[in-house]
């Protein structure tokens, strides 16, 4: 790198993975020498990690594309992620992009930059190919690291761009993970995330998903542990147990997309609606107050208004506190995009609208359950008066108290709730 000190700037979008390997990278440029800055300030380089499991997506990630040339005339501009994978030729006949870098060479990002600051031009397809290749998060954007133990996808459901873009699965070596683990908390961290595109299904050599979770709990310290998000298929009966150990935090992201069996077979899920209760009814069985969310789509291809109905129903009976509503969005090359009897947008809206009202009364009737109880907050935010930040429930709690520090782990006896729809909020009083 240069002698003047180069500022960079990063803007991420999509899923957890994607904001890991952002954090991943920002401890690269960190210790490299560069000073990392707001996305709103004027910075030497831009990086761009992007998303494309919707066409919102595509418009989310071309618009900070632009925004980020435009606020920054002359300087780098560097695309990565999904949509980087999705639309390659596309942007690389770009102007305002320098680099468009794909998945697999996105964590060799710093010696792109480096390179071209040296005076040499680096093409992306020259970097080292590797999707595991990031190094231990220690200057992060985030108050929780991720740890990522896979990549990629071979589910193939039928509306899913993600296993082209992200490649097949691959799962990371278990040694690796636990160095990884060590690591990122021996930098301070007191909650890690399991994180990847389908880690139901890691396998590497004799360990499963289940295998790898159970030796990371076991990894000596005071942290916890909680799972990004599921496919309710590929893990053993086992897994449940695990949720016994005091470091896993009783929360998931476990993806139904449809409560009717019919769609779920159009979409080629891996599961129907009674196995996914059955894991249900064995989670809430064992731990009564434990927290489930999930992602829906609505309007999916031939989805009908009696299926869209038992898709309303699942989500009443399954007491989701959080959904995640997607309208289903035409991704090219998917078998989906082939089939006949799409839904009209405006049918889409309206039902996504009664999706968001009723997730809306589930978290509602949720956080009021919770009132009485304690829960242990990790500090996200704070003040001289008060803080805030998310209980072992993964739900978001603020309470008044002098001076708590971030990143610290405080017991809060919750009394109340505040705000509407997104933004409720538990209250409570410091213990």
């Amino acid at each position: 790198m240069t002698s003047a000190k180069k500022r960079i700037a990063f803007k991420t979008l999509g899923c957890r993975l994607n904001q890991y390997e952002t954090d991943a990278l920002v401890s690269d440029f960190d210790k490299a020498g560069y000073e990392i800055v707001d996305f709103r300030e004027k910075a030497d380089v831009v990086v761009v990690n992007t998303c494309t499991v919707t066409n919102q997506s595509d418009q989310k990630s071309r618009n900070i594309i632009n925004q980020a040339a435009r606020n920054n005339q002359g300087s780098m501009v560097v695309v990565t992620g999904c949509m980087a994978n999705n639309y390659k030729e596309t942007l690389e006949g770009e102007e305002k992009i320098t680099y468009v870098v794909e998945n697999n060479r996105k964590g060799s990002i710093l010696n792109l930059v480096d390179a071209h600051f040296g005076g040499e031009l680096l093409h992306p397809e020259k970097l080292q190919a590797d999707v595991f290749q990031f190094h231990t998060v220690d200057k992060s954007l985030h108050t929780r690291s991720a740890i990522k133990i896979q990549d990629g996808c071979d589910n193939f459901c039928t509306f899913c761009i993600i296993p082209t873009v992200r490649g097949r699965a691959v799962s990371r070596p278990l040694p690796q993970i636990i160095e990884n683990v060590k690591e990122t908390l021996a930098n301070g961290f007191k909650e890690l995330v399991i994180t990847g595109v389908n880690i139901g299904r890691y396998e590497w050599e004799d360990n499963r998903f289940e295998d790898v979770l159970e030796a990371i709990l076991n990894v000596p310290g005071d942290f916890r542990v909680r799972i990004s998000s599921l496919e309710p298929d590929g893990f053993s009966d086992r897994f449940p147990e695990l949720f016994d150990h005091p470091k896993l935090m009783p929360h998931l992201h476990l993806c139904l997309q449809s409560g009717s069996d019919k769609t779920l077979l159009r979409m080629r899920r891996m599961y129907d609606v009674a196995q996914f209760r059955a894991i249900i009814e064995k989670i809430r069985t064992r731990y009564p107050d434990f927290n489930l969310t999930t992602d829906i789509i609505v309007g999916f291809p031939g989805e009908t208004e009696e299926e869209f109905q038992e898709t309303l129903e699942a989500v009443r009976e399954f007491e989701f506190s959080h959904v995640h509503t997607f309208k289903y969005s035409v991704r090219k090359g998917t078998r989906a995009e082939r089939m006949e009897s799409h839904v009209p947008e405006k049918i889409k809206n309206i039902r996504s609208e009664q999706i968001r009202r009723l997730a809306d009364q589930n978290k509602r009737h949720y956080f009021e359950s919770l009132i009485g109880k304690t829960q242990a907050v990790l500090v996200e935010k704070a003040t001289k008066t008060k803080a805030s930040g998310y209980g072992d429930l993964y739900v978001p709690i603020g309470f008044a108290g002098n001076a708590i520090p971030k990143n610290s782990i405080q017991q809060v006896k919750l009394t109340g709730i505040s705000g509407e729809g997104e933004k409720l909020v538990l209250t409570g009083k410091l213990i």
